[in-house]
């Protein structure tokens, strides 16, 4: 880690240990820091920031901190709200029966996979949704450490299409898998979804039932699925892969392209326009695709579209990608020309405006939730791998993660 830090924290270090402890006060001053208080703003320094009750009260270089208030002196760190990602999944198998697993494990287990990256939210995009949800319940009742989850549940899929990375999956979990043959169909899966506590949709437009053969959804189809989807008031994303399942996205009113789509030569600009128009978002996921021939085609597609007007949200595919290092992620995010600001508008200020948060969250200023990420190198530097160089996590003033660092 670049840096020499003077880091002193009082009464923090046993919140990771003790699930349930006094962290869920919600009551956090953070002193003498340096702070981007949006993607915009300029770094100012020596900033304290105090949370009241889950919100930050005050922020600034003259701030009266309340007696008996937790600390930390944070005289070189840099202070950013708190980060998205807004692609990932809770399937492999040590999420099974998270409503029992030790407290704990799970703490730990998020910390592994995500909290020690920063992230304050994450958008799981596929999932066994009973599963994701008691895992939820357990972290907003403050028995586990971990960031807020908003879940797609059980994605749909087209009909007799299933992607062939899910081949080997076990049978009892296939037979959970949507595969709606009519609109009808589609709506009461969707319906079923939200009964068991999906947040929004994600559709499989185009399914890879081959490495070279991507099988679209029927456009009647998707259009069903996402209009029931909208009705409930959620968010629809799509596995597009292609051009055509690109254009089954845009015809059925789809939110957000849950990846860049990999087969990049067939996509261009008028289809990326005609996103543009109809305000979609692309998770660029780009990691995923690092090893493709054409990758820089691929991140080609997310730069012209961003030009275009268009949003970008960070996301990784973490869960499908067993290695959880989001380094390679921002580095193809500068090799495809994006700023610091650029990217940490990915992180924090777009996937609050795409989730019609922008008033409460995503900036470092009074009235906004008090989730933070802090890092110990400015990501100024241009640096990639400054954005992974995390020392806390906080959420609504508790601090869920931090580095294994000397305190004093």
């Amino acid at each position: 880690m670049v840096g020499k830090l003077c880091s002193k924290v009082f009464g923090l270090a046993f919140l990771l240990l003790v699930p349930g402890a006094a962290g869920l006060a919600q009551e956090l001053a953070i002193e003498d820091a340096a702070v981007y208080a949006s993607p915009e703003a300029p770094l100012h320094k020596h900033m304290t920031i105090v949370i009241h009750n889950g919100v930050i009260a005050d922020a600034g270089e003259h701030v009266r901190i309340p007696k008996g208030i937790q600390r930390i002196s944070c005289q070189e760190c840099v202070v950013l709200a708190g980060f998205w990602n807004a692609h990932v999944h809770f399937m492999e198998p040590k999420w099974n029966d998270a409503a029992h697993l030790p407290a704990e494990r799970l703490t730990r287990q998020l910390g592994e996979m995500l909290t020690h990256s920063g992230f304050t939210t994450v958008v799981d995009t596929g999932s066994d949704v009973e599963n994701t949800v008691a895992l939820r319940k357990r972290i907003e009742r403050g028995e586990v450490y971990g960031p807020r989850i908003f879940t797609a549940g059980i994605p749909l899929y087209p009909v007799h299409a299933l992607p062939f990375y899910l081949a080997d999956v076990p049978t009892e979990v296939k037979a959970k898998l949507g595969q709606p043959e009519t609109a009808a169909d589609a709506k009461a899966l969707v319906d079923k979804n939200h009964v068991a506590g999906a947040d929004i949709l994600k559709l499989f437009t185009g399914s890879i039932v081959r490495p070279n053969q991507v099988v679209p959804m029927q456009v009647e189809i998707a259009r069903a699925a996402a209009e029931e989807e909208h009705k409930n008031g959620g968010l629809v994303f799509s596995h597009s892969s292609n051009m055509e399942g690109t254009k089954v996205a845009i015809d059925a009113g789809v939110d957000v392209l849950a990846h860049t789509p990999e087969f990049a030569d067939e996509i261009d600009r008028a289809v990326l326009q005609r996103m543009v128009t109809q305000q979609m978002t692309i998770v660029p996921t780009l990691k995923l695709f690092s090893q493709d021939s054409d990758i820089a085609k691929i991140r080609g597609l997310d730069y012209q579209f961003r030009h275009l007007g268009g949003r970008l949200v960070y996301g990784t595919d973490t869960g499908f990608l067993a290695d959880y290092d989001q380094s390679e992620e921002f580095r193809q995010l500068m090799a495809a020309g994006f700023t610091f600001r650029d990217v940490l508008d990915m992180l924090t200020t777009a996937p609050a405006a795409l989730f019609h948060l922008s008033q409460r969250e995503g900036k470092v200023m009074p009235g906004m939730r008090g989730d933070l990420t802090i890092l110990s190198e400015d990501p100024a530097s241009g640096r990639p791998e400054a954005f992974t160089h995390v020392l806390y996590t906080i959420r609504g003033g508790t601090v869920i993660w931090q580095a294994d660092r000397t305190t004093k």
